[in-house]
């Protein structure tokens, strides 16, 4: 199977609702757009970009919401090397339709105790639920690399949250080293690089806000 050099992980640029979340009150998430500095975080990720992957070709996958669209074209990859699809599967945790900030707020009290991972927003997702479509997503992603002329680079833009559940899918992490890991910044990019022992290693760690539990190192006799 001839698998990519390198999946490259990219959180959308600062949005609207990154820099005041009262605007959820009135704007679906999804059509939240780029502010000023979330345009230039993403140029200055689009310059990174190119000089990372040089003349090489990329297959990218893009959240449908329209920060990560904007983002993407931000970027100014070569269209003539570059492969794009929107994959709805690597969309934002669904917190509801429209989002009433103190509900909201009491929500989130409500994860930290409860555990970002099983919390299940009212309406919404539970990070559990987009570790399973992100799961799904995968396995079609793998089934990708069979194609004999499949690019070098892989690119998927999309949100933080996924980004970490990505991640926790592909290197097995426990749910405990999962939760204690924080969201890239808006506009930061993880690799997972092909090594020579044929297998993919993150180029640098998520940062970390607490020390997990010990790790489960499998069944118990």
């Amino acid at each position: 199977m001839p698998q990519p050099r390198r999946i490259i992980l990219m959180r959308h640029g600062e949005s609207q609702g990154n820099h005041d979340d009262s605007v959820y009150q009135h704007t679906p998430d999804h059509a939240l757009e780029l502010t000023e500095k979330g345009q230039r975080q993403a140029e200055a990720a689009g310059e990174q970009l190119r000089e990372t992957i040089g003349d090489e070709r990329v297959s990218a996958y893009v959240s449908p919401y329209r920060r990560t669209h904007q983002t993407f074209r931000a970027l100014a990859l070569d269209p003539t090397r570059t492969r794009v699809r929107e994959e709805p599967r690597l969309r934002e945790q669904d917190w509801g339709n429209w989002q009433d900030r103190a509900d909201v707020e009491r929500q989130k009290r409500a994860r930290d105790a409860y555990g970002h991972f099983f919390y299940r927003f009212a309406q919404g997702e539970s990070g559990a639920d987009v570790y399973d479509r992100v799961g799904a997503f995968l396995e079609s992603l793998w089934r990708s690399f069979d194609e004999p002329d499949h690019p070098p680079n892989v690119l998927l833009l999309t949100h933080g949250l996924t980004m970490r559940l990505f991640c926790m899918r592909w290197l097995h992490w426990t749910v405990a080293e999962f939760e204690s890991l924080s969201n890239p910044g808006n506009g930061e990019t993880r690799q997972l690089v092909l090594g020579s022992d044929g297998r993919y290693h993150l180029d640098r760690p998520f940062e970390r806000w607490h020390t997990p539990d010990r790790p489960f190192h499998g069944w118990c006799a």
